[in-house]
């Protein structure tokens, strides 16, 4: 199963849904083209099962912001911020979002899947997080949700496209920076 799972991986990564060819995928994990379907059932099974496990493995090194003191906000956002982050930036979650987007209008499940183990479970911890915070007195947040798509979403610009577009990614001097100034817009309109 990893082996077909990899090589299906590599050539959706290569080809999209469209091209990708099942007797490819089947050829470079070493099995038959019936094990392919008959583990996965079609090419768009195949592709789910790619998406799954790649969310799966981008999400799972990421522990939940519930750990983190809610009477020290600053430190909270920087370890959220930097988390998520080396995420956002990470060839795994690159190449998800790129076969996502890929078939957001032809695989509308694969994409609801994405979102809630990926964008919507981090959102959401972040938001229970602030909530905590709220409640200690160190952060004023009317509204958790928002606030916590407010704050992961000022990660998500140029850098972030240029990675998505397989362009020049930014060093880490400039990841540092966009971190720190984050944190500082964040705390500057949430601050109790």
């Amino acid at each position: 199963m990893r082996r077909i799972l990899e090589a299906a991986q590599k050539h959706f990564n290569e080809h999209g849904l469209e091209r990708a060819s099942v007797d490819a995928i089947a050829a470079d994990a070493g099995v038959s083209k019936m094990t392919v379907y008959n583990n996965f059932g079609s090419k768009e099974g195949l592709f789910h099962a790619v998406v799954r496990d790649r969310t799966a493995v981008v999400v799972a090194d990421v522990p939940g912001a519930e750990a983190l003191d809610p009477t020290e906000p600053e430190k909270a956002l920087l370890v959220i911020g930097t988390r998520f982050l080396a995420l956002t930036r990470g060839d795994d979650a690159l190449g998800a979002l790129r076969s996502v987007y890929g078939v957001a209008g032809a695989q509308p499940e694969v994409c609801r899947e994405f979102y809630k183990v990926g964008p919507e479970r981090a959102t959401s911890e972040l938001a229970a997080y602030l909530r905590r915070a709220h409640l200690a007195g160190t952060l004023k947040v009317r509204n958790p949700l928002q606030a916590a798509d407010l704050f992961l979403s000022m990660f998500l610009g140029s850098g972030h496209f240029r990675g998505l577009l397989m362009l020049e990614r930014p060093d880490p001097r400039e990841n540092n920076a966009l971190l720190r100034e984050a944190v500082r817009v964040f705390m500057a309109a949430y601050r109790s």
